[in-house]
């Protein structure tokens, strides 16, 4: 029995530390949040045509219109409509798509909304299409309808709601049906970050975390985030733990190719993953082109983290291209790898889609 109840402390225990981690974790990163639209940085244009569109809503005393916010992962969706709320001085209702499960979630959630709040609904392209029903006629008429009763005594009524400002937020904008789309007036695209933003955004997040970290290391930190603000400042905390073990806790060039080539990151910010992805389309499928599916199970990923994480990237830096018929590698990914190329690079070429 006192076994037993030892045990049962130790779990209880490790829960608790558990939970103590996470907190903090969760803490840490929304410190590195930016709060305001002058905060944020990077994407210039996106902020000036949102920082009119508050303007004038506010002038009206009105909420904003509702906004879709199209990205990649780690661009700063989330933080975005934050900043949103943070600037209508609403209060915001989080959650995402997949937690929303059946018609009486997302009817709890519209029926406590407050006027004026923002309500965030993240990867919205997975909502059921029973909700996205829902959603138009509280979008439109800040209304929901309701059903009473079951069999030949069921009734609809309808529920007024107060008006209120949605955000959807979605890493595949093709994915969420056209009436729901059309139904947000304002349409975000957000873009890639550029080395001289992601600079800014370490330095910043450095400043923040009270890390001491030189302005070369920065500009090298900036050149292997991907573009991803997200990426950089997960290699800015790992960088300082480096720095802390094996150096004497600045973070300098040394420590960045040092700390990089322990993680498996090359200069042009490729991990390790990204090359297996190359070698296999060139190794095993002669350069291509092959299926995705079929690439997922040769290099062991998810279809998701391959079409959302890696493709985009390897795209954008011209290494990987898609065609009609899969997935093709270009003369840059055999110069990258060092191996010798071929196959004609012009036989072919493909649509990209």
């Amino acid at each position: 029995m006192e076994t037993n109840m030892s045990e049962l402390d130790v779990l209880q225990h490790s829960s608790v530390v558990s939970t103590s981690f996470q907190q903090e974790a969760d803490k840490q990163e929304n410190i590195l949040r930016p709060k305001m639209l002058c905060d944020f940085q990077g994407q210039q244009r996106l902020k000036d045509n949102l920082a009119v569109f508050v303007q004038a809503a506010r002038g009206r005393g009105e909420p904003l219109d509702h906004t879709f916010l199209i990205g990649p992962p780690g661009l700063g969706k989330t933080t975005l409509a934050t900043i949103i709320a943070n600037e209508m001085g609403a209060e915001i209702r989080m959650t995402s798509a997949p937690a929303l499960d059946k018609p009486k979630d997302l009817a709890g959630i519209l029926t406590n909304v407050t006027e004026g709040s923002v309500f965030f609904i993240d990867e919205i392209h997975r909502l059921k299409p029973a909700l996205e029903e829902m959603l138009y006629i509280a979008m439109e008429d800040f209304e929901i309808d309701w059903v009473i009763g079951q069999g030949p005594a069921a009734r609809t009524m309808r529920i007024p709601l107060p008006k209120f400002t949605l955000i959807g937020a979605t890493t595949k904008a093709g994915s969420v049906s056209s009436p729901l789309s059309s139904r947000f007036g304002i349409t975000a695209h957000i873009e890639f970050y550029n080395e001289k933003e992601l600079a800014q955004i370490i330095e910043r997040s450095a400043h923040i975390m009270d890390i001491e970290i030189a302005k070369p290391a920065i500009v090298q930190l900036a050149k292997c985030s991907r573009g991803t603000p997200r990426i950089a400042n997960r290699l800015l905390k790992r960088l300082r733990d480096f720095a802390a073990v094996m150096g004497d806790g600045k973070i300098t060039t040394e420590i960045v190719n040092h700390g990089l080539e322990r993680l498996g990151i090359d200069t042009k910010g490729l991990e390790t993953q990204d090359r297996n992805i190359l070698r296999t389309i060139i190794e095993f499928y002669d350069g291509g082109p092959v299926g995705a599916e079929t690439l997922c199970i040769s290099v062991g990923e998810a279809i998701e983290s391959l079409e959302d994480f890696y493709e985009p990237y390897l795209i954008q830096k011209g290494y990987l291209k898609r065609t009609p018929r899969g997935r093709m590698t270009t003369k840059k990914a055999y110069d990258l790898l060092g191996i010798p190329c071929k196959r004609n690079m012009d036989e072919d070429q493909g649509i990209l889609f």
